[in-house]
């Protein structure tokens, strides 16, 4: 058993988290609109600077689910300190770097502290509060790390415009290393105390090979070619780690991840949700940033305050999410989401008059930003809080996988649609296409959950209908 932290500790490990979280939001979504001042500064062609993009989010994808069952067995204290000592290093390293390939590396460093820091964040805060203020802290700090997201692309345009990309890492380092100073004073311990301290190296090592191969493949695909032998021999790769991987996990004796964790229904509703919503926020900021730039022929930092108008919506679906949490049941909370998310996307590619377009992209900014935030509440509350960082990392890896398959996708899609028709035709088209699968699986879920409450297996959507069932 873990001990009840105090008021102070629970206040410092709701401040580290928070300043942790919102600096991994900032990098993850700053550096998109610096590429071609990167690619400029360091001379080299913006197809080689992409790949300060895919390593990091390879390191990233690699390292959610070990991260966070490592925090689970080991102690989520440590585990947060060492991500977020990583990322400050990987932040000051980046900002120093001459060239592309230690700039790569850094991205690197960053990544897997990272991918440390966000599923272990997520079980800090679930094992340091207890019943309806875990979820208002997990809205809060949420709604804290969405204002990164809001600031991200922003900050990307504004320090590449202004002093320069180098700032966006000179901006990030003092911060983490105040997230740091605080986590390290103030963050109590927990960990699963019916796990033993031992990690399962081979199944670590077969997801790290099956998510590298399957990022790399779907970071380069386009580049490379779908049907290249490199993209080829990646996909082949992770479907052979990933079968080996489970096979592993089958047998281990004290498996990374318990595969009966996807017998647990909602569980999978709320990750299958969760991880569809934000393959539609993937697709809908790059397909605006495109067309912001390249249609309406926005700067990169006007382009950036377009986007303040959706990301303050998202910044606010954390504390939203805490809201809803006591009120209505996650799944039911998570296909509403897919609901204002998919009516959103596909009227944002029905118009195109500034008064009405800024509205639009914030109403999608509410339902994607909802549809993702809330997918971390919502696991929580249907997992035991001993295994939340190995539920956090599960979701996480599909939520970050998936989201750049997506992305992946629509690359492709703009690419073969542009010859034959103009760019913003082909925007529209795959918001359209975006909307209807996201509206489509809140159907899903909902007819899902409608069913599992007549067999009894889950309670009804009304909180006051008793459960279970007398």
């Amino acid at each position: 058993m873990n001990a009840e932290p105090g008021a102070r500790a629970r206040t410092g490990a709701f401040v580290a988290v928070a300043v942790a979280l919102f600096c991994v939001q900032v990098d993850f979504f700053a550096l998109n609109l610096a590429l071609p001042g990167i690619a400029r500064e360091l001379d080299v062609s913006a197809s080689a600077a992409q790949w300060t993009l895919s390593a990091y989010m390879l390191a990233v994808g690699c390292f959610f689910v070990i991260g966070g069952r490592g925090g689970d067995i080991f102690g989520r204290r440590p585990a947060l300190l060492a991500g977020i000592a990583l990322f400050v290093i990987g932040s000051v390293g980046c900002a120093l770097a001459p060239g592309l390939v230690l700039l790569v590396v850094a991205r690197i460093v960053q990544g897997v502290g990272a991918g440390l820091v966000f599923p272990v964040s997520v079980s800090v805060i679930t094992n340091a509060f207890s019943g309806e203020s875990r979820a208002r802290a997990l809205g809060a700090v949420f709604g804290v790390a969405n204002i990164g997201t809001a600031l991200g692309p922003f900050v990307g345009g504004g320090f590449t415009e202004g002093p320069g990309w180098r700032w966006i890492f000179w901006l990030l380092a003092p911060l983490s290393a105040v997230a740091l100073i605080i986590a390290a004073l103030f963050v109590p311990d927990s960990r699963d105390a019916s796990a033993p301290r031992e990690l399962d190296l081979a199944g670590c090592c077969a997801i790290v090979c099956a998510l590298a191969a399957v990022t790399l493949a779907v970071e380069r695909g386009s580049a490379w070619g779908w049907d290249h032998a490199r993209t080829l021999t990646l996909f082949g790769l992770a479907l052979l780690a990933g079968v080996l991987f489970v096979l592993r996990e089958n047998r281990a004796r004290h498996p990374l991840v318990d595969l009966r964790l996807f017998r647990n229904t909602p569980y999978v509703l709320v990750t299958g949700m969760g991880s569809v919503a934000n393959m539609g926020y993937a697709v809908t900021v790059f397909v605006a940033t495109l067309y912001l730039q390249g249609v309406r022929g926005l700067s990169p930092l006007m382009a950036g305050v377009v986007f303040l108008a959706p990301a303050v919506v998202v910044a606010l679906t954390g504390p939203l999410g805490a809201r809803l949490a006591p009120r209505m049941r996650p799944t039911a909370v998570m296909a509403m989401a897919g609901a204002i998310a998919g009516t959103g996307m596909i009227v944002l590619s029905l118009v195109s008059a500034w008064w009405l377009y800024v509205p639009v992209f914030a109403w999608c900014g509410l339902g994607l930003g909802l549809g993702w935030t809330f997918s971390s509440v919502a696991t929580q509350q249907v997992v035991p809080s001993a295994r939340a960082g190995e539920a956090s990392g599960v979701l996480l890896t599909f939520l970050v996988t998936l989201g750049a398959i997506a992305l992946a996708g629509a690359a492709a899609a703009i690419t073969a649609m542009t010859p034959e028709r103009p760019p913003e035709d082909a925007y529209d088209a795959i918001l359209r296409f975006g909307g209807a699968v996201i509206l489509f699986a809140s159907v899903v879920v909902m007819t899902v959950r409608h069913r599992l409450v007549r067999l009894g297996r889950v309670p009804p959507l009304s909180m006051r209908a008793p459960w279970p069932p007398r």
